[in-house]
């Protein structure tokens, strides 16, 4: 009953959230702009974290949301985050964190979605698999740079097993390439809420966890982005496994 009752509420309380979002944009990144005067990338990742919050709030009484690990300081720019990915609705978790200056590295098929593809391209999201590794490296340094935080989905697709799946080297490149500081972040229980194949809503507990920041330059050498891939991977099983009962 519960289940019917999320799905008959939370979804079209989400497409509403969604027109708002859309129809409002425009008086809203002036008036932003007018009282900010921040640049334009930065103003979106605030709309779009203020688009989470919002979806949040729709999910809170059917999804239990535990923040473990999210002190302000772990996530001061420059930083990098890497997280697990379990499920679509993985994004809009990142609401979570304690700030929003986030830029998301995604795939390409995102910015096939008309509704999502302008505000993905205003807020300086990067279209890793268009991108060759240089042009990943420049975007990545700019972003750093100005200064936010860059997160990567190191899997690079949503984990049918809730199993961590095989990790790709760009976060981690860009991390020993540009000397910053890396932050595993662990989530748990939106394979429950949506997992991939199923369109239907199901409550659930949902958990964020932010770990210790990793050195880089606690990996030299030209192949250290390798070792800290694997270390960084190992942390983040320990943490899944603890977060998901599996270690007591």
């Amino acid at each position: 009953m519960m289940t019917v009752l999320m799905n008959l509420t939370a979804y079209p309380l989400m497409v509403l959230w969604t027109l708002f979002g859309i129809l409002s944009f425009t008086p809203l990144f002036l008036l932003w702009k007018l009282a900010t005067r921040w640049p334009a990338e930065r103003i979106m990742r605030h709309f779009v974290w203020l688009y989470g919050r919002g979806w949040l709030l729709i999910m809170s009484p059917f999804v239990r949301f535990e923040r473990d690990g999210l002190k302000a300081d772990k996530f001061n720019a420059p930083a990098i985050l890497v997280v697990n990915h379990l499920s679509f609705f993985d994004t809009y978790c990142m609401a979570l964190l304690p700030c929003f200056n986030v830029n998301f590295a995604v795939r390409a098929w995102p910015f096939k979605m008309f509704f999502y593809s302008f505000f993905m391209r205003l807020a300086g999201y990067l279209d890793v698999e268009s991108l060759d590794w240089n042009e990943c490296l420049i975007a990545g340094r700019r972003i750093l740079t100005q200064p936010a935080l860059q997160l990567f989905f190191p899997e690079g697709h949503r984990s049918r097993d809730r199993q961590l799946q095989r990790f790709y080297s760009g976060a981690f490149r860009l991390a020993t390439e540009t000397g910053t500081k890396l932050v595993p972040l662990c989530i748990t229980g939106t394979d429950t809420l949506l997992p991939p194949g199923r369109w239907w809503l199901q409550p659930a507990r949902i958990r964020l966890r932010a770990l210790d920041p990793v050195d880089p330059a606690d990996f030299p050498g030209p192949t250290g982005h390798v070792a800290m891939r694997k270390a960084v991977k190992q942390m983040m099983q320990q943490n899944l496994d603890e977060m998901s009962g599996m270690i007591r």
